[in-house]
């Protein structure tokens, strides 16, 4: 019988990686805690819902950024000091933003500024931290360390922004922001005792930054069972995510309120931390992209059937399946994204997964918007459901190569 917990062998055996790991969390809180405090302050301070959306346009372009430059960073430079760079930039962000909180009413201009700086330090910080981990858990250990680590971002997910109410209630938002500082400084702390983590050194010289970007984005092309990992993924959250709509089916089909629109949003996160826990058995498992093929389709069966439940609770309960067949996705992913990458292109290709990762729920946003407007709020839902699992035919057709990926020949590829 395979296993079902997650194996833990890979950061008991590894300081390295239960340091990154640890760090991790700690930044993590806050980070998730000012996806809710910063938005709450911009209504706050404007009560301006326009400017409140606007918050999400005004940190794409430095995650953007940051992502792409960190990427290229991480395959350039030794990833500890990158991981170092960023983490000052962030806890330096964040100080700023409880102290012009703590002096008054900030002007809305300074706190857009430093969100920006926010998430694109933090996206420099993510995609290093990607990088880093396969060479600290070594390929015989790298689902497990994947897990572990998407189960860490989940079970932060959850707690972040439940956190962010009572801490915003009893502190205001500063509070919330000195947890950001505090978190990254503590990351910063575990990040100081690590051993320079530098990518495998090449002869050649180091390429010009832009040329080094573009390199990184054709290696993603070239590799079919790579750039299938994305599509499958950009297709999920553009057409199955409807994160935009929880708070119109909580308050005009359930009539549940506020806790109601926590719920649901809730019972994403929750279902996805409870498979990546439960991951175990995919750490033998051979046929990788076909269970990230599986995985998609009972994501896009879930959510339409979320678009008709007659309750909040039979949704919840469905989009907690929907969240557990995500994660399951997002592992198996994640591992074959590793697998076929060089080590010295690792930082390039977790930049381009992670823009894929943040872009595909924006996305989803826009989609969702668009057919509740068009439709109604639960056709809305299930039609969206029902375009994610024809999209996943249409990405079999174009990359045969994500069904046909074999994790043990990779494996053995990369241990060679």
């Amino acid at each position: 019988m395979p296993r079902l917990a997650v194996d833990l062998t890979a950061l008991r055996r590894s300081r390295d990686l239960r340091l990154i790991t640890i760090g991790q969390a700690a930044a993590s809180l806050g980070t998730q805690a000012a996806l809710v405090a910063i938005p709450y302050q911009v209504y706050v301070l404007t009560r301006s819902p326009f400017l409140v959306g606007l918050v999400g346009a005004v940190e794409l372009g430095p995650l953007i950024a940051g992502a792409l430059v960190g990427g290229a960073w991480a395959d350039r430079f030794d990833r500890r000091k990158v991981l170092l760079a960023g983490q000052v930039v962030v806890s330096i962000a964040g100080g700023l933003l409880l102290a012009a909180s703590l002096a008054g009413d900030p002007h809305v201009a300074i706190v857009f500024a430093l969100a920006a700086v926010l998430a694109g330090a933090t996206a420099i910080v993510q995609v290093a931290r990607a990088a880093v981990v396969p060479a600290l858990a070594g390929p015989e250990y790298l689902r497990s360390a994947i897990a572990v680590n998407f189960g860490v971002a989940q079970l932060s997910s959850v707690i972040g922004p439940a956190l962010a109410g009572p801490l915003i209630a009893v502190g205001g938002v500063e509070a919330v922001y000195g947890l950001v500082a505090g978190g990254f400084a503590a990351m910063l702390a575990v990040t100081l005792p690590l051993p320079p983590l530098k990518p495998t050194a090449r002869d050649e010289p180091h390429e010009p930054m832009g040329r080094s970007i573009a390199e990184g984005l054709r290696f993603v092309g070239r590799n079919r069972a790579l750039m299938g990992s994305f599509v499958i993924d950009l297709t999920a959250m553009t057409f199955g995510m409807p994160r935009a709509l929880f708070a119109v089916l909580s308050l005009t089909v359930f009539h549940a309120g506020p806790e109601g629109t926590g719920l649901l949003y809730a019972a994403v996160a929750l279902g996805a931390l409870v498979a990546a826990i439960l991951t175990g058995w995919l750490e033998h498992a051979r046929w990788l992209g076909r269970i990230t093929i599986v995985a998609v389709v009972v994501w896009g069966l879930a959510i339409a059937a979320a678009g008709i439940a007659p309750s909040i609770w039979i949704c919840a309960a469905l989009l907690a399946l929907a969240g557990a067949a995500d994660s399951v996705s997002a592992v198996c992913r994640s591992v074959i994204n590793q697998a076929v990458t060089p080590e010295h292109m690792r930082g390039r290709m977790s930049s381009v997964f992670m823009l894929v990762v943040t872009s595909g729920p924006r996305l989803g946003d826009v989609e969702s918007g668009v057919a509740a407007t068009l439709l109604s709020v639960t056709a809305a839902v299930s039609t969206g459901g029902l375009l994610c699992v024809m999209g996943v035919g249409a990405v079999m057709l174009a990359f045969p190569q994500l069904a046909a990926y074999d994790g043990h020949r990779e494996e053995r590829t990369l241990a060679a």
